[in-house]
């Protein structure tokens, strides 16, 4: 809430501001809270004015309110769901990427992570730091802005492969400002996805818990709030035992929607083909 100043709105002025403040009354939540009438006595000022005051400063400062439906309303005309080209991934996403979440993959080299982003008409930008990384959101979003004021097909998936690549030099040892740069990060990415209605997809590494030996995402516990879904990519038993192979494991480990721990075996070989997904079909003919 605001701090009471003169000129905040009719009726406070400087005077009163002061004589506020000799009773302890410094913010609008403590004018909102007070006893009108005991703070009139001591103030020697007109009950009714502060009763005015207090109503006007309530109307400025209040948050508008919604009722539910609204909301429920406002998320289905605001929220698309994009099909990965694979079915078995779709429904492990529950249909697909959701615009204005937060997706995250994981996995060892060699997991195919970087085939399960398989997509058409995509465009590559390099950035081979976190500066690179952040100069490249700022004009991605200054993009997307126009597009969607203008008639031009609007960006709808951003992926970042990989976020570990640009953010993990920047942890440990004394570079004190790394955890501090990767928030930033993960609010930008964040941002672009609320605000402008995208799927960010990022993927991430695995490192070994010192403590435990268990394999982990990397980048820490501060990043493990970040993504909205979790997959957690891995080679099947039969491709590993083989040392060739494309079929995938893909486990479910975070989700707004769906009970974790679920798996689908993905075949990163037929990523993108026709014969592998119906939606394809549909536009390749």
């Amino acid at each position: 809430m605001g701090v009471l100043r003169a000129g905040l709105c009719p009726g406070l002025t400087e005077e009163v501001v002061q004589l506020l403040r000799g009773r302890r009354i410094r913010t609008v939540v403590d004018l909102a809270g007070a006893d009108l009438e005991q703070v009139a006595q001591q103030c020697g000022l007109s009950y009714k004015a502060l009763v005015a005051l207090r109503r006007v400063l309530l109307a400025q400062f209040s948050a508008f309110p919604l009722n539910g439906a609204d909301l429920y309303e406002e998320l289905k005309t605001s929220t698309a769901i994009l099909s990965t080209g694979i079915a078995s991934l779709d429904k492990l996403l529950d249909a697909g990427l959701y615009t204005g979440e937060l997706t995250e993959i994981v996995g060892a080299p060699g997991s195919g992570k970087t085939q399960a982003e398989a997509l058409q008409r995509i465009q590559v930008v390099h950035a081979f730091d976190i500066f690179q990384m952040l100069d490249v959101l700022q004009d991605l979003r200054g993009t997307v802005v126009q597009q969607v004021t203008g008639s031009s097909g609007t960006v709808k998936v951003v992926i970042v492969d990989s976020v570990t690549a640009v953010v993990a030099p920047l942890l440990g040892g004394q570079q004190r400002e790394g955890l501090a740069l990767m928030m930033q990060l993960a609010r930008e990415l964040k941002t672009l996805a609320r605000d402008l209605g995208v799927a960010v997809v990022v993927t991430n590494h695995l490192t070994r818990d010192r403590s435990s030996g268990r394999l982990k995402p990397a980048l820490g516990r501060s990043w493990s709030f970040v993504p909205s879904t979790r997959i957690f990519l891995d080679v099947t038993d039969g491709a590993r035992a083989s040392g060739s192979g494309s079929q995938r494991t893909a486990c479910l480990t975070k989700s707004p929607r769906q009970p974790t721990g679920v798996q689908e075996v993905v075949d990163i070989g037929t990523l993108g083909t026709a014969e592998q997904s119906p939606v394809l079909q549909g536009e390749q003919t």
